[in-house]
């Protein structure tokens, strides 16, 4: 183990003491890449206190949002698992914002991690958390470590951190692998482990969103088929996504690689490599070991049963009839003129899903998503959260005071959710921020010029409200430079696709489910009040419920979609409700997994076919607490 294994090292203190005391340039002392995070870190408070975790309903919410990150990363999650208990660390994984998703590890070490807000439902971000693996990993857009005092905040000196970003096949972050413990703890060893694993995910992710063809490729033919392969996706005759063995091994970035014509850049015998391993020469007479495969979901079957099947393996996630996608294309060129985006949908259609998706595709995707939930905010809090305060602005202020949501926002997107929820007499201060793109905070001060994109959502007519005198028509104006109407769940004529997509990223395809036709049929059938939200929790239990390899038949549907009485297996009377929140039906499944194999939790694991970090994760949530966790 190295000597910058150890903190505080001599050449962190003296950088600390010359950024934070004196003011100065810490660069001759610190490696570049902390020393860049310690410059954008500034606007965080060093001294702040550490968050609490986002409700459970938000987390879950974000989850939902995540879930095909979630799925494609649970295989990593429970292999580093293993490395992190038996060296007291934890692994977690975040979203693109670096929203903590998921964490599992050392039972020893867990305790210690949420004593510095290191836990699910907290954003590490750097602008929340200044410099710290998870966050400076996503905004470096490479994988690093973060040791003892290299972290921007003080508390979190102790901690060793190593942390790799995601991509899409695309180049977009999708999120973050990470390793923290004690400092000594984390090593270059741990570097690699999350480096290799970020690989692994993003490799699964790749598939599982894959239409079109799939060319597999490398200059060592038996690479191909693991994850160390060459991947590329090609789409009516252009390259649509690549992972990024893909570009080392061409040279090539994704601005240099996404939407060449496939022709010009392969060769025009690529079409012919087709389920069959051969060579490929390209058009400068380089050769490479190739494979290709054609995705897309099944067609109707003419076998004995005649049932069309969403199979696991097949399926594109990816649907060419996504009634969303044209509209997220105009919404991106949109934005990028700097005109505000509205977009309108029924609750639960998707619409902060939508908002993230055009973000992460908009010239501000490298810059921040910052989401304000304007509806759960109390309205003697709304002001201070977007706009922020100087210290002492009012009794039980933070010292220091807090920036506001719409500085933490500079650089990228601001997303007001439920807009139409924002008091009136606060919508004239909106609108001259807005228009001056300069906030002042509350208690007085400077003003400080912003930069930012916006997107508004409402589930509300806005024009209905302007004229009842609750908005204000120049603010909705100004709002709804663009507006996206979302379709309803049971309106969009991609229902069929959509539902096979989710039923996969719900967990399906690690399953090795499909969903057959007569299940397909009543779940499109059916005019879903939840919408997308509510179809997510009901494919989700159908996921948990079912056996790996299982075929999921209308037979399997909750009572509310098949006008029949609940499985008999499925007695608990919570449980058996068809809005049953998904943790109640997860832990249900897992009792009755450990009932069956008589607590044994190997067994019981196989039977769920999950791993058993998983039983052990839900095990050790049954626990009383033992007491706060906070000294």
């Amino acid at each position: 183990m190295t000597s910058e294994a150890f903190a505080p090292s001599v050449s962190v203190a003296q950088a600390r003491e010359l950024f934070f005391a004196q003011g100065r340039d810490p660069a001759p002392w610190i490696a570049p890449h902390i020393s860049r995070s310690w410059q954008r870190s500034r606007p965080v408070d060093p001294h702040c206190i550490d968050p609490t975790p986002m409700a459970p309903s938000l987390l879950n919410e974000r989850r939902e949002q995540a879930m095909r990150l979630l799925s494609c990363a649970q295989p990593e999650l429970d292999g580093l698992a293993e490395h992190a208990v038996g060296n007291g660390c934890i692994v977690a994984l975040s979203d693109a914002s670096g929203l903590i998703l998921e964490e599992i590890g050392s039972p020893d070490f867990l305790p210690k991690a949420q004593r510095v807000a290191l836990q699910p439902g907290v954003e590490w971000s750097e602008s929340h958390r200044g410099t710290n693996a998870i966050g400076t990993a996503l905004a470096e857009r490479v994988a690093l470590m973060v040791l003892g005092g290299e972290h921007y905040l003080a508390q979190n000196g102790r901690l060793g951190c190593a942390a790799a970003p995601i991509f899409s096949g695309r180049g977009e972050l999708a999120g973050a692998l990470d390793i923290s413990g004690e400092t000594a703890r984390v090593n270059h060893h741990a570097l690699g482990l999350v480096r290799m694993a970020a690989q692994q995910v993003e490799h699964r992710m790749l598939l599982a969103e894959a239409s079109g063809h799939v060319l597999r490729f490398h200059a060592r033919p038996a690479l191909i088929g693991t994850a160390r392969e060459g991947l590329m996706v090609i789409e009516g005759g252009r390259i649509v996504a690549a992972n990024r063995v893909a570009l080392d091994l061409f040279g090539r970035s994704w601005e240099g690689l996404l939407d060449l014509d496939a022709e010009e850049f392969l060769g025009a015998q690529w079409p012919r490599m087709e389920h069959r391993r051969s060579l490929l020469t390209l058009p400068g007479g380089r050769q490479i070991a190739t494979v290709m495969e054609r995705t897309g979901t099944a067609n109707s079957g003419t076998g004995r049963t005649g049932a069309r099947q969403v199979m696991a393996a097949s399926a594109s996630p990816v649907d060419n009839d996504d009634v969303v996608r044209p509209l997220l294309a105009r919404a991106v060129r949109v934005l990028n003129e700097g005109v505000p985006v509205l977009v309108n949908g029924e609750t639960g259609s998707g619409k902060e899903v939508f908002s993230r998706r055009l973000h992460a595709a908009s010239r501000r995707s490298a810059g921040p998503f910052v989401a304000v939930d304007c509806a759960s905010l109390p309205e003697t809090l709304i002001e201070a959260e977007l706009f922020g305060y100087e210290e002492g602005a009012f009794t039980g202020a933070r010292r220091k005071g807090m920036p506001g949501r719409i500085r933490e926002a500079h650089g990228g997107v601001l997303f007001l959710d439920e807009i139409a929820e924002i008091p009136l007499a606060l919508q004239t201060r909106l609108l001259r921020v807005l228009e001056g793109r300069v906030v002042t905070p509350l208690g007085g001060g400077q003003g400080v010029a912003v930069d930012f994109d916006l997107i508004c959502a409402t589930h509300a007519g806005l024009p209905a409200l302007v004229e009842a005198g609750r908005f204000r028509a120049d603010l909705m104006y100004r709002v709804a430079g663009f507006t996206i109407a979302l379709p309803a769940l049971h309106e969009r004529a991609d229902r069929r696709a959509l539902i096979a997509r989710l039923f996969l990223e719900s967990g399906g395809a690690a399953k090795h489910l499909c969903l057959e036709n007569d299940a397909l049929e009543r779940l499109a059938a059916y005019r879903w009040p939840g919408n997308v939200r509510e179809l997510r929790s009901v494919l989700r239990a159908l996921v948990a419920l079912a056996d790996p390899g299982d075929a999921v038949t209308a037979d399997a549907l909750p009572a509310h979609l098949q006008d029949a009485a609940p499985p008999a297996d499925f007695s608990e009377a919570t449980a058996s409700q068809p809005n049953a929140p998904l943790q109640t039906i997860t832990r249900h499944a897992i009792d009755e997994a450990l009932r069956a194999c008589d607590h044994d939790v190997a067994r019981a694991a196989r039977r769920l076919g999950v791993h058993r970090s998983t039983v052990y994760r839900h095990l050790a949530r049954q626990r009383p607490p033992a007491g706060n966790t906070k000294d």
